[in-house]
């Protein structure tokens, strides 16, 4: 055994290893600052859009990435900016989708009744499913069609970001979908009441429709108002159980991913893969948060915090990526993008005008 004054100096390597990783954290400063300026900008335009038109059209989630490729369009970040701006594309996105599971009650889902729950889980799962497969046809990669897909049959922008990290997309795909998205999501708001006159619908149909349709609950809001109170209570209640759906659509979504990551791992000899890696400890905590919503753990009152929270770190990380995003790439997809979006709304709404004839 070596003597005292051989032995190697322990405090030393520790407080080097403090140091690496204070090093570590003062490096994000810069890009996380620059993406919460972003986020500052995007929040007070929607802001003067609500003042201005009574409700956000175009939602802050919108705004930031496209003002993040607008900036990334004229000024490519050193790598002093990167750092902290990768950081904010994905912890941050995770931890919102973390705490997006505080909004979620299963209770609430079962409470809205076994018919309505089957008509809008049905109508979620087969756009789903024609969604991804149009968007493969048009030659759109499988992460995109998934986004595309989500987008277009849950809630829009809010499932693509949700989704993106469960599946690995990269931020070139993230904003392909919710640029092209975000513009047919406003065209839906402004013609959908169109649809009043012309199929000679009630408000309870109407509600029914814009709920299975539009794509955030905003919007909803936007699309119903004209309609009546009866429409708007209506369309907020359906669209909010679509909204639920995102959960087992997540979830799902993230143990086929990790079902994919073990078979390749499995081909190339790899080790195999541990129960931690196979669920990302983000969906784990999706759903502690989520089942203690149902069990009423969390009370309503910290639920607003919490999912403004989430809503304002999912901002941020669109801003993120927006300057992670090369316009030229956009240009690219941009039609094969749009055919996917307007082909998939236009299943959606064939398939809600129809459910909506034969319940009421």
């Amino acid at each position: 055994m070596p003597p005292d004054d051989q032995k190697p100096p322990q405090q030393p390597v520790a407080q080097g290893r403090l140091g690496a990783a204070f090093r570590g954290l003062t490096a994000t400063i810069p890009g996380i600052a620059l993406c919460l300026v972003i986020t500052l900008v995007s929040l007070g335009l929607q802001n003067v859009e609500e003042r201005a038109l009574a409700h956000p059209y175009v939602e802050a989630l919108v705004i930031a990435i496209l003002l993040g490729m607008a900036v990334r369009t004229f000024w490519r970040p050193s790598e002093r900016w990167l750092v902290g701006i990768a950081f904010s594309a994905k912890q941050l996105l995770e931890i919102a989708v973390t705490l997006l599971g505080a909004s979620i009650s299963f209770a609430a889902i079962a409470a809205s009744g076994p018919l309505l729950l089957v008509a809008i889980a049905g109508t979620v799962i087969v756009t789903l499913c024609v969604s991804f497969g149009v968007s493969r046809a048009l030659g759109l990669s499988k992460k995109l069609s998934i986004l595309i897909a989500c987008g277009n049959s849950i809630c829009g922008n809010s499932a693509i970001a949700a989704v993106a990290p469960v599946i690995g997309a990269d931020g070139d795909d993230i904003a392909s979908s919710i640029s092209f998205t975000a513009v047919l999501g406003v065209l839906m708001v402004l013609g959908l009441p169109l649809l009043i006159p012309l199929l000679k619908l009630s408000a309870t149909q109407y509600g029914i429709l814009a709920g299975l349709t539009v794509y955030a609950v905003p919007q909803v809001l936007a699309a119903t108002v004209p309609a009546g109170v009866v429409s708007t209570q209506i369309g907020t209640l359906v669209k909010l159980v679509r909204v639920l759906m995102l959960g087992p659509v997540v979830v799902g979504l993230s143990l086929f991913a990790s079902t994919q990551r073990a078979g390749a791992a499995s081909k190339t000899g790899a080790k195999k893969m541990s129960p931690f890696k196979l669920v990302p400890w983000f969906i784990i905590g999706f759903l502690l948060l989520a089942g203690l919503r149902s069990l009423q753990l969390i009370p309503d009152a910290a639920t607003a915090p919490v999912t403004r929270t989430a809503a304002l770190l999912t901002v941020v990380s669109m801003a993120a990526l927006g300057l992670g995003v090369d316009v030229r790439v956009l240009a690219n997809v941009g039609g094969k993008v749009t055919a996917a979006v307007t082909l998939s709304l236009m299943l959606l709404l064939a398939m809600s005008i129809a459910l909506v004839h034969a319940f009421t």
